[in-house]
Protein backbone atom coordinates (compact mmCIF):
# COMPACT_ATOMS: atom_id res chain seq x y z
CA UNK A 1 0.00 0.00 0.00
CA UNK A 2 3.14 2.32 0.38
CA UNK A 3 3.76 2.13 -2.87
CA UNK A 4 0.71 2.79 -4.27
CA UNK A 5 0.84 5.54 -7.43
CA UNK A 6 4.65 4.77 -7.82
CA UNK A 7 5.69 3.00 -10.47
CA UNK A 8 7.00 -0.76 -10.67
CA UNK A 9 9.29 -1.25 -13.72
CA UNK A 10 9.35 -4.82 -14.76
CA UNK A 11 13.49 -5.21 -16.40
CA UNK A 12 14.35 -7.88 -18.53
CA UNK A 13 18.01 -8.31 -20.14
CA UNK A 14 18.68 -5.01 -18.47
CA UNK A 15 15.98 -3.86 -20.62
CA UNK A 16 12.43 -2.46 -19.24
CA UNK A 17 9.46 -4.11 -20.91
CA UNK A 18 7.16 -2.00 -18.55
CA UNK A 19 7.19 0.68 -16.14
CA UNK A 20 3.02 0.39 -15.03
CA UNK A 21 2.31 2.44 -12.45
CA UNK A 22 0.73 0.77 -9.31
CA UNK A 23 -2.98 1.49 -8.91
CA UNK A 24 -3.53 -0.63 -5.78
CA UNK A 25 -2.15 -2.51 -3.32
CA UNK A 26 -0.73 -5.97 -4.26
CA UNK A 27 -2.78 -7.89 -1.53
CA UNK A 28 -2.33 -11.67 -3.00
CA UNK A 29 0.87 -11.07 -5.02
CA UNK A 30 -0.69 -11.04 -8.65
CA UNK A 31 -1.87 -7.70 -10.28
CA UNK A 32 -3.39 -6.20 -14.00
CA UNK A 33 -0.98 -4.25 -15.91
CA UNK A 34 -3.35 -2.08 -18.15
CA UNK A 35 -1.82 -1.59 -22.04
CA UNK A 36 -3.20 0.69 -24.42
CA UNK A 37 -3.04 -1.56 -28.13
CA UNK A 38 -3.55 -5.07 -28.44
CA UNK A 39 0.29 -5.29 -29.96
CA UNK A 40 1.74 -3.63 -26.83
CA UNK A 41 -0.33 -6.76 -24.92
CA UNK A 42 1.42 -9.49 -27.06
CA UNK A 43 4.92 -8.04 -26.80
CA UNK A 44 4.93 -7.46 -22.80
CA UNK A 45 3.14 -11.35 -22.78
CA UNK A 46 5.62 -12.95 -24.95
CA UNK A 47 8.71 -11.21 -22.89
CA UNK A 48 7.65 -12.29 -19.59
CA UNK A 49 6.38 -15.71 -20.85
CA UNK A 50 9.82 -16.72 -22.63
CA UNK A 51 12.04 -14.65 -20.04
CA UNK A 52 15.86 -13.64 -20.18
CA UNK A 53 18.17 -15.33 -22.18
CA UNK A 54 20.56 -17.83 -20.14
CA UNK A 55 23.32 -15.98 -22.05
CA UNK A 56 23.60 -12.08 -22.94
CA UNK A 57 23.30 -11.56 -26.90
CA UNK A 58 26.84 -10.38 -28.38
CA UNK A 59 26.74 -8.72 -32.28
CA UNK A 60 29.38 -10.25 -34.00
CA UNK A 61 28.92 -9.05 -37.82
CA UNK A 62 26.08 -7.43 -39.15
CA UNK A 63 25.64 -7.66 -42.80
CA UNK A 64 22.59 -6.32 -45.07
CA UNK A 65 21.39 -8.53 -47.97
CA UNK A 66 19.85 -6.45 -50.65
CA UNK A 67 17.39 -7.21 -53.00
CA UNK A 68 19.37 -7.39 -55.84
CA UNK A 69 22.01 -10.10 -54.75
CA UNK A 70 19.72 -13.16 -55.86
CA UNK A 71 20.06 -11.43 -59.72
CA UNK A 72 23.76 -11.03 -59.40
CA UNK A 73 24.39 -14.61 -58.52
CA UNK A 74 21.92 -15.70 -61.41
CA UNK A 75 23.34 -13.62 -63.54
CA UNK A 76 26.97 -14.94 -62.86
CA UNK A 77 25.87 -18.33 -63.47
CA UNK A 78 24.68 -17.79 -66.39
CA UNK A 79 27.86 -16.41 -67.51
CA UNK A 80 29.91 -19.16 -66.11
CA UNK A 81 27.95 -21.50 -68.18
CA UNK A 82 28.34 -19.18 -71.54
CA UNK A 83 31.94 -19.26 -70.66
CA UNK A 84 32.34 -22.93 -70.14
CA UNK A 85 29.88 -23.42 -73.27
CA UNK A 86 32.60 -21.18 -75.36
CA UNK A 87 35.40 -23.11 -74.04
CA UNK A 88 33.90 -26.67 -74.71
CA UNK A 89 32.71 -25.83 -78.12
CA UNK A 90 36.20 -24.19 -78.83
CA UNK A 91 37.71 -28.04 -77.48
CA UNK A 92 35.46 -29.70 -80.05
CA UNK A 93 36.29 -27.90 -83.06
CA UNK A 94 40.05 -28.39 -82.77
CA UNK A 95 40.01 -31.60 -81.23
CA UNK A 96 37.25 -32.98 -83.86
CA UNK A 97 37.42 -29.95 -86.40
CA UNK A 98 34.24 -30.65 -88.59
CA UNK A 99 31.83 -32.48 -86.35
CA UNK A 100 32.76 -30.40 -83.46
CA UNK A 101 31.59 -27.74 -85.38
CA UNK A 102 28.31 -29.62 -86.16
CA UNK A 103 28.26 -30.20 -82.32
CA UNK A 104 28.13 -26.79 -81.36
CA UNK A 105 25.42 -26.13 -83.50
CA UNK A 106 23.69 -29.18 -82.10
CA UNK A 107 24.46 -27.30 -78.75
CA UNK A 108 23.46 -23.88 -79.50
CA UNK A 109 19.75 -26.12 -81.08
CA UNK A 110 20.15 -27.44 -77.89
CA UNK A 111 20.11 -24.37 -75.84
CA UNK A 112 17.52 -22.62 -77.68
CA UNK A 113 15.07 -24.99 -77.20
CA UNK A 114 15.60 -25.91 -73.51
CA UNK A 115 15.16 -22.29 -73.23
CA UNK A 116 12.17 -22.22 -75.22
CA UNK A 117 10.30 -25.10 -72.67
CA UNK A 118 11.92 -23.12 -69.58
CA UNK A 119 9.30 -20.15 -70.82
CA UNK A 120 6.70 -22.72 -71.52
CA UNK A 121 6.30 -24.54 -68.41
CA UNK A 122 7.08 -22.53 -67.22
CA UNK A 123 10.64 -22.98 -64.98
CA UNK A 124 12.11 -20.37 -62.68
CA UNK A 125 15.86 -20.37 -63.30
CA UNK A 126 17.21 -20.28 -59.76
CA UNK A 127 21.28 -21.57 -58.98
CA UNK A 128 20.34 -25.26 -58.70
CA UNK A 129 18.05 -25.10 -61.45
CA UNK A 130 21.19 -23.35 -63.99
CA UNK A 131 23.45 -25.96 -62.24
CA UNK A 132 20.88 -29.14 -63.93
CA UNK A 133 21.17 -27.11 -67.39
CA UNK A 134 25.03 -27.02 -67.89
CA UNK A 135 25.39 -30.49 -66.02
CA UNK A 136 23.00 -31.47 -68.83
CA UNK A 137 25.50 -29.35 -71.22
CA UNK A 138 28.25 -31.61 -70.49
CA UNK A 139 26.40 -34.86 -70.84
CA UNK A 140 25.30 -33.77 -74.70
CA UNK A 141 28.71 -33.11 -75.08
CA UNK A 142 29.67 -36.54 -73.78
CA UNK A 143 27.45 -38.71 -76.49
CA UNK A 144 28.96 -36.40 -79.34
CA UNK A 145 32.50 -37.52 -78.01
CA UNK A 146 31.05 -40.89 -77.99
CA UNK A 147 29.93 -40.89 -81.49
CA UNK A 148 32.85 -38.66 -83.16
CA UNK A 149 35.59 -41.56 -80.97
CA UNK A 150 33.68 -44.53 -82.88
CA UNK A 151 33.73 -42.52 -85.71
CA UNK A 152 37.40 -42.51 -86.00
CA UNK A 153 37.69 -46.45 -84.72
CA UNK A 154 36.06 -47.30 -87.75
CA UNK A 155 37.61 -45.12 -90.19
CA UNK A 156 40.65 -46.22 -89.13
CA UNK A 157 39.68 -49.80 -89.60
CA UNK A 158 39.29 -49.24 -93.55
CA UNK A 159 35.63 -48.23 -93.77
CA UNK A 160 34.68 -45.56 -95.79
CA UNK A 161 33.55 -42.57 -94.60
CA UNK A 162 30.05 -43.15 -94.97
CA UNK A 163 29.79 -46.86 -93.43
CA UNK A 164 32.20 -45.66 -90.87
CA UNK A 165 29.28 -42.56 -89.91
CA UNK A 166 26.56 -44.84 -89.59
CA UNK A 167 28.48 -47.41 -87.69
CA UNK A 168 29.46 -44.55 -85.31
CA UNK A 169 25.85 -43.85 -84.51
CA UNK A 170 24.88 -47.27 -84.12
CA UNK A 171 27.84 -48.66 -81.87
CA UNK A 172 27.65 -45.73 -79.62
CA UNK A 173 23.49 -45.61 -79.25
CA UNK A 174 23.51 -48.16 -76.41
CA UNK A 175 26.05 -46.43 -74.42
CA UNK A 176 24.73 -42.99 -74.73
CA UNK A 177 20.82 -44.68 -73.95
CA UNK A 178 21.87 -46.55 -70.53
CA UNK A 179 23.87 -43.44 -69.36
CA UNK A 180 21.15 -40.99 -70.49
CA UNK A 181 18.33 -43.57 -69.34
CA UNK A 182 20.42 -44.07 -65.70
CA UNK A 183 20.60 -40.38 -65.00
CA UNK A 184 17.25 -40.00 -66.11
CA UNK A 185 15.63 -42.12 -63.54
CA UNK A 186 17.30 -40.03 -60.74
CA UNK A 187 16.26 -37.20 -62.45
CA UNK A 188 13.02 -38.66 -61.55
CA UNK A 189 13.57 -39.44 -57.78
CA UNK A 190 14.66 -36.35 -57.02
CA UNK A 191 11.85 -34.01 -58.47
CA UNK A 192 9.41 -36.66 -56.69
CA UNK A 193 11.12 -36.79 -53.30
CA UNK A 194 12.97 -33.72 -53.41
CA UNK A 195 10.53 -32.15 -50.77
CA UNK A 196 11.10 -35.45 -48.55
CA UNK A 197 14.79 -34.70 -48.13
CA UNK A 198 14.24 -31.74 -46.57
CA UNK A 199 15.42 -29.25 -49.80
CA UNK A 200 13.30 -28.03 -51.97
CA UNK A 201 15.84 -26.18 -54.34
CA UNK A 202 17.12 -30.33 -55.02
CA UNK A 203 13.38 -29.94 -57.65
CA UNK A 204 14.93 -27.00 -59.58
CA UNK A 205 18.13 -29.13 -59.96
CA UNK A 206 16.42 -32.33 -61.14
CA UNK A 207 14.21 -30.73 -63.29
CA UNK A 208 15.99 -29.06 -65.79
CA UNK A 209 18.26 -31.91 -65.86
CA UNK A 210 15.97 -34.09 -66.64
CA UNK A 211 14.62 -31.56 -69.23
CA UNK A 212 18.28 -31.55 -70.42
CA UNK A 213 18.90 -35.36 -71.03
CA UNK A 214 16.06 -35.60 -73.00
CA UNK A 215 16.48 -32.38 -74.84
CA UNK A 216 20.37 -33.84 -75.71
CA UNK A 217 19.02 -37.68 -77.02
CA UNK A 218 17.58 -35.48 -79.50
CA UNK A 219 19.92 -33.37 -80.09
CA UNK A 220 22.88 -35.96 -79.91
CA UNK A 221 21.29 -38.74 -81.75
CA UNK A 222 18.85 -36.71 -85.02
CA UNK A 223 20.38 -33.01 -84.93
CA UNK A 224 24.07 -34.03 -85.25
CA UNK A 225 23.32 -37.27 -87.15
CA UNK A 226 21.29 -35.24 -89.85
CA UNK A 227 23.98 -32.37 -90.10
CA UNK A 228 26.30 -35.04 -90.46
CA UNK A 229 25.00 -36.76 -93.30
CA UNK A 230 23.88 -33.23 -95.21
CA UNK A 231 27.64 -32.38 -95.51
CA UNK A 232 29.19 -36.00 -95.86
CA UNK A 233 28.48 -35.31 -99.76
CA UNK A 234 31.11 -32.86 -100.03
CA UNK A 235 33.71 -35.00 -98.64
CA UNK A 236 35.33 -38.02 -100.06
CA UNK A 237 38.03 -39.96 -98.30
CA UNK A 238 40.53 -38.07 -99.19
CA UNK A 239 38.96 -35.30 -97.34
CA UNK A 240 38.89 -37.24 -94.05
CA UNK A 241 40.95 -35.09 -92.51
CA UNK A 242 37.53 -32.65 -91.90
CA UNK A 243 36.21 -35.58 -90.30
CA UNK A 244 39.09 -35.13 -87.48
CA UNK A 245 40.07 -38.73 -89.14
CA UNK A 246 43.15 -40.33 -90.57
CA UNK A 247 43.47 -43.26 -92.58
CA UNK A 248 45.58 -46.14 -91.45
CA UNK A 249 46.27 -49.14 -92.65
CA UNK A 250 43.04 -51.78 -91.85
CA UNK A 251 43.35 -53.95 -88.95
CA UNK A 252 44.06 -57.44 -90.41
CA UNK A 253 40.60 -59.87 -89.96
CA UNK A 254 41.74 -62.63 -87.31
CA UNK A 255 40.08 -65.88 -87.77
CA UNK A 256 39.43 -68.61 -84.76
CA UNK A 257 40.08 -72.07 -85.89
CA UNK A 258 37.63 -74.38 -84.12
Amino acid sequence: AANVGKPMCIVLDNVVVSCPVINAALTDGSGVIEVTTEAERNQIFNKLKYGALPVPLVVETSRTVTATLGQESVSASVVAGIIGLSVVAIFMILFYRGPGLIATIALLIYTTISFAIYRLIPVTLTLPGIAGFILSIGLAVDANVLIFARLREEYRRGRDIRNALELAFVESWPAIRDSSVSTLITSVVLFMFGNSFGVSLIKGFALTLGLGIVISLFTAVIVTRTFMRLVLPLFSDERAWWFGVDRRSPEPAVTVAS
